[in-house]
């Protein structure tokens, strides 16, 4: 059976799958990130302000992605990948654990924290290791039409480019998956009604009792027990039914 005939999982992933790699976020605290205001290193206030700031913080951030490795949840989902199944990936997560774990469909809503792009043309994107002999963006490094290089992040206060594409992928599930993330965060949150209707929809996290809307089947477990046992379930059963 081809890939495109095989039942098409959904995913949208969260912070809570990366955060059981070590990588951190805002919303497990009290607004700040890695001890930083958010509005001081993820906003383009703070990019006009402070760029050099701005820089270093996601520097930082790229540096603890490439130490991190992917845990059980993502190698499942490559591995419902390896057995026929057809998965997509949509994230809000800006590292590349889901590719590292063998994941070959995945889109990320909010950027991708190992690639540059031009702060004047949104279409111009390098990976950092092909602009920078240290794996970082400075001051002065600049894209093909001569202006300065910044991380590839969608910031608080600026537009998600895939929005739309994430839509299309949504509106093809035959069942989703929604792994370590309320799905509070705009337009991220639109996205379960984008969903056929009779797609069945799963939402893992510990929490996921008070957190799943009506129709939303709860597994209120953390990403690393809840995915594998799901993706064991749906492998032995050949679909997503129950």
């Amino acid at each position: 059976m081809s890939d495109i005939d095989s039942p098409h999982l959904v995913v949208l992933t969260g912070a809570g799958i990366s955060a059981e790699s070590g990588l951190k976020t805002f919303r497990d605290g009290d607004g700040l990130w890695e001890n930083h205001r958010v509005e001081d290193v993820a906003t383009p206030e703070a990019w006009a302000r402070d760029p050099a700031s701005v820089l270093r913080f996601y520097d930082e951030r790229r540096e603890q992605t490439r130490r991190a490795q992917p845990n059980p949840a993502h190698r499942a989902l490559a591995e419902l990948e390896a057995a026929s199944f057809r998965v997509s990936v949509i994230t809000q997560n800006i590292d590349d654990l889901h590719e590292r774990a063998g994941s070959r469909n995945v889109l990320h809503l909010h950027g991708e924290i190992l690639l540059a792009r031009s702060s004047a043309d949104a279409n111009l994107r390098y990976p950092v290791e092909e602009t920078s002999t240290n794996g970082t963006i400075a001051l002065g490094d600049l894209c093909d039409k001569g202006s300065q290089l910044r991380p590839d992040v969608v910031w608080f206060g600026e537009a998600v480019p895939r929005y739309a594409d994430a839509c299309d992928i949504v509106a093809e599930a035959d069942a989703l998956l929604v792994v370590g993330t309320s799905l509070a965060v705009m337009p991220a949150a639109m996205l379960l009604d984008q969903a056929p209707f009779e797609a069945p929809c799963w939402l893992v996290d510990p929490h996921a009792r008070d957190l799943a809307p009506p129709g939303v089947s709860s597994v209120a477990e953390p990403a690393s027990r809840g995915v594998p046992e799901l993706v064991a379930r749906w492998k032995a059963q050949g679909d997503f039914v129950g």
